[in-house]
């Protein structure tokens, strides 16, 4: 478990997953509305070079990030609007993989779609209105994470 204090910190740790990523990868965000999902991506996404602000991409669904304006393909994807997970399929997630980073908030709305390959990030509340961060980390993320 890693204790975030603050946004800062949260924006932080994005920062350090920016410096591990690569394409193929698959980031799943839990966590309640405002635990500080969109603020991580928010976080990785400037580290990889995003000149201005992220915007979340709730009604977007899927907001892709592509060269030059980051330094490898990423698709940010919001899946709080699906209601089933069969209309995933219909988002084109598995060619995104090819040369993108997947970085999927609410990742339950896929059901058992979820790539076993993904490092799932769970963002909970603290009893001090901090943030608690916890990884299942597949093989593929072993001595990537935690972040340095």
């Amino acid at each position: 478990m890693i204790r975030l204090a603050n946004e800062a910190a949260t924006l932080a740790i994005g920062a350090a997953l920016a410096a591990c990523v690569r394409p193929g990868d698959v980031i799943a965000l839990s966590g309640d509305l405002g635990m500080g999902k969109t603020t991580l991506a928010r976080g990785l996404l400037s580290a990889l070079g995003l000149a201005e602000e992220a915007p979340s991409p709730s009604f977007a669904i899927v907001q892709p990030y592509d060269v030059p304006e980051v330094r490898i393909p990423v698709a940010h994807v919001d899946l709080y609007r699906l209601d089933d997970p069969e209309d995933a399929q219909e988002l084109g997630l598995d060619d995104m993989r090819y040369d993108s980073v997947l970085l999927i908030e609410w990742p339950e709305r896929l059901g058992d779609a979820l790539w076993p390959d993904a490092l799932r990030l769970s963002l909970q509340p603290t009893a001090d209105g901090a943030r608690a961060l916890t990884a299942t980390v597949p093989p593929s993320w072993e001595g990537r994470w935690p972040p340095k």
